[in-house]
């Protein structure tokens, strides 16, 4: 079993990466989440490492299989990449497709039952969306932060998500990103990052949360 790749990424892109092995004269085509291939498009010519998949793919309706390898960023985001594939409806090449955002933010998306923003990722529509909630729900607690577990008990005690953390200047500010194309559970993470980023000199308005997210 193929569970760890290092070498030097020479190519990403459309859903497969390239990585040459050290002292190796073969290069490897790894297959990646959506979110991987755009945070990993910095790193080409660079080592990296990541964490693998292999499986067979059926050819022909089954009548051959070619080989294929997946790379994931960390262990725990192929976990979430082996339970997402268990929903009906979802194989390994719909699931890599699906996975626009990182697993975490996915399952926020699940355990809060927002189909509207699961809908969003590409390949899943409203009934996919609604299958995704009934079978992982309860399932992906395990890929949850701290911080996305307590703002869904905070929702569920009838509190808006983020508003203690972020006051009005942050809320408003996810505001804007939403309005711009961003999903909520995006924006929220987004303005939770910048506020941390500010330190002491915390925010009061949503223009200088935005100035801090878009990197002003």
């Amino acid at each position: 079993m193929l569970t760890r790749l290092t070498g030097v990424l020479e190519s990403v892109g459309k859903g497969v990466g390239t990585v040459l092995p050290a002292a190796s004269p073969f290069a490897l085509e790894v297959l990646l989440p959506q979110y991987l291939v755009e945070k990993l498009g910095p790193r080409i010519g660079h080592p990296i490492t990541l964490t693998t998949l292999f499986y067979l793919e059926g050819q022909g309706q089954g009548t051959s299989f070619v080989p294929r390898l997946v790379g994931f960023e960390t262990p725990t985001d192929r976990d979430f990449f082996e339970l997402l594939t268990t929903v009906k409806g979802i194989g390994n090449r719909k699931a890599l497709r699906a996975m626009a955002l990182p697993p975490a933010s996915i399952a926020q998306l699940v355990a809060s039952k927002d189909a509207k923003s699961l809908t969003k990722l590409p390949e899943i529509g409203k009934r996919l969306a609604e299958t995704m909630i009934a079978e992982l729900t309860g399932k992906v607690d395990a890929f949850l932060s701290e911080t996305e577990t307590a703002a869904l008990d905070g929702a569920v005690s009838g509190r808006a998500i983020g508003t203690p953390a972020f006051g009005p200047a942050g809320m408003e500010a996810v505001d804007v990103l939403v309005a711009l194309g961003d999903t909520r559970i995006e924006a929220e993470r987004k303005v939770e990052t910048a506020i941390r980023r500010s330190g002491s000199q915390i925010p009061t308005t949503a223009a200088e949360v935005l100035s801090i997210v878009y990197g002003g």
